[in-house]
């Protein structure tokens, strides 16, 4: 039976080999993959074109990823199989630059990496393409200290958060065998990979980052969203809101032991444990959770693969937290969601409880995110109300776009009294279990991205027009599109050291976030 199973498995993996014309061994332990060296006449079998074409030089792909079939929570969502999507990126590169012979390996981690690369020595490699397929595999830092050209590629909705963050720290350092293509069209990817030829084999000497940024920005269109419909913002001033931030409390829920109280930008944090939570979720009133899971039932445009027991537990978990809230006369809560829910101490998704708070002019922020909770709650303030969404974004360039993605979002972009939007309950995205929502927000309306930081006392902030939802099936339920107003390059450089957060606002925030950085003495960051 043994050997039977090792003959099956040795099988599948010839055939997925033969199908993409290089190799992906699985080495022990499963976890690891190892290069397989393959000679340039084996990518006949796969490519008629490569027989009569006098090759350029050897290029290694490298596919960041934890499995070949995802077995985890994660961008773009578990169960998702990769094999597809590196097969379609062979056949075009084979296709599209038969010059060169392309040399396959999948990663998941540093080590891995290394090992490949010290196998390549004999090889002759030009240089590297690095597909960041889920989103914090550090398999490209291994490459671009071998100081060979690296072209660095976004699987968009699957590797977006490590591609942004590494992307902007080696931008900071201008690394100049360092090249990048975040592009849902297939051929900027192609033109980008075209830039190895330029070098030569003795590309270590030209900077091929400069090579890639003119295919990428030559390949960035215009702004088209011209439009923008009036939306009449009520503010009130910026001493009103720091006086209101001194008088708010946020209740944070981190882990199960709890902490000490701060203070952040003049509102308290209450660090608390996930055992109180879990209690005030337990003691909800079943009934009345009943009836807010129908609500929300009949006020949703779709209900998919979320049973309706699942809503009624997501409900208790939203009076419960109402409940802590009105008992320390807090404004806001944010939770350590998948942390808490995954360690078995916390049993209910806080999704759409988060989405209910903020529908109402209170502050439901994502995975303990401090910072962007403290930004929420500061805007909602200034606001009179309106919520801000967190998100991780992703950049596209070849439709010159921002798409703000997350499983939380409200659907009352304007504020408690203003209209509601569409809205889809779903489960949760990276893990497909839980409910939350896709909240289908409307377009032709100037937004505001902000995070604010005490430590550093400066608020960083971009602008962009909404002009559509993604309804793709990966990576975050919402996804809001919009187009960036002004440098869409500098959007590139501030990932690393912010993360990958943003809290974004319906509305022109602009004058409003300067008068409050100049009355508390911070400075205001402008990323783009």
């Amino acid at each position: 039976m043994e050997k039977e199973e090792k003959r099956h498995n040795l099988k599948g993996r010839r055939k997925f080999l033969y199908q993409v014309g290089q190799c992906a061994l699985l080495a022990a332990g499963y976890s690891c993959f190892a290069p397989l060296k393959v000679q340039a006449s084996n990518f006949a079998l796969f490519d008629p074109l490569a027989r009569n074409t006098r090759k350029a030089g050897k290029v290694r792909l490298l596919f960041a990823l934890h499995r070949l079939k995802q077995d985890q929570p994660d961008w773009p969502n578990v169960g998702f199989d990769f094999e597809p999507i590196i097969k379609k990126y062979m056949e075009i590169l084979k296709k599209r630059i038969p010059e060169y012979d392309f040399l396959v390996s999948l990663a998941s981690d540093p080590e891995e990496t290394s090992k490949i690369i010290e196998n390549d020595k004999d090889n002759n490699i030009i240089g590297y393409i690095v597909f960041q397929l889920n989103c914090w595999n550090r398999v490209l830092q291994p490459a671009v200290e071998t100081g060979l050209p690296v072209l660095y590629v976004d699987f968009q909705y699957g590797g977006s958060g490590g591609f942004l963050v590494y992307t902007a720290s080696y931008l900071r350092q201008n690394v100049g065998n360092f090249g990048f293509i975040p592009s849902s069209n297939p051929a900027h990817l192609i033109e980008a990979a075209r830039c190895f030829l330029k070098l030569g084999r003795g590309g270590k000497q030209v900077n091929f980052s400069s090579l890639v940024k003119e295919v990428r920005v030559k390949n960035t269109p215009a702004r088209t969203q011209t439009l923008i419909f009036p939306d009449y913002l009520e503010l009130i001033s910026a001493e009103e809101t720091i006086e209101k931030m001194k008088q708010t409390r946020l209740l944070l829920f981190r882990d199960d032991k709890g902490g000490e109280t701060s203070e952040i930008a003049g509102i308290k944090v209450l660090n608390l444990p996930f055992s109180l939570l879990n209690e005030a979720w337990r003691q909800a009133n079943r009934q009345e959770a009943e009836e807010i899971a129908r609500g929300w039932w009949l006020r949703a445009s779709l209900v998919h693969q979320v049973r309706f027991s699942e809503l009624v537990n997501s409900a208790a978990m939203y009076l419960g937290m109402r409940k802590l809230l009105h008992d320390y006369q807090a404004m806001g809560i944010t939770i350590n969601c998948l942390g808490g829910f995954y360690g078995g101490h916390i049993h209910a998704y806080p999704c759409l409880g988060f989405h209910e708070l903020n529908n109402q002019g209170l502050v439901g922020a994502c995975e303990a995110d401090v910072r962007s909770a403290v930004t929420m709650i500061t805007f909602n303030l200034m606001t009179g109300g309106r919520p801000g969404y967190i998100s991780d974004p992703v950049i596209d360039v070849a439709r010159r776009q921002i798409i703000y993605a997350h499983c939380v979002a409200s659907n009352r972009v304007f504020g408690p009294e203003g209209p509601a939007n569409p809205v889809e309950i779903l489960t949760h995205s990276e893990d497909r279990q839980g409910a939350s929502v896709r909240s289908i927000m409307p377009a032709g309306y100037l937004t505001t991205s902000l995070e604010m930081d005490a430590g550093r006392k400066q608020i960083l902030m971009h602008q962009a027009v909404a002009v559509g939802n993604s309804f793709d099936d990966r990576a975050c339920r919402t996804k809001l599109v919009a187009e960036p107003v002004g440098d869409l390059e500098k959007l590139f450089t501030f990932w690393d050291l912010w993360g990958w957060h943003r809290v974004t606002f319906y509305g022109d925030l602009k004058a409003a976030v300067y008068q409050l950085a100049e009355k508390m003495g911070w400075e205001v960051v402008e990323e783009a």
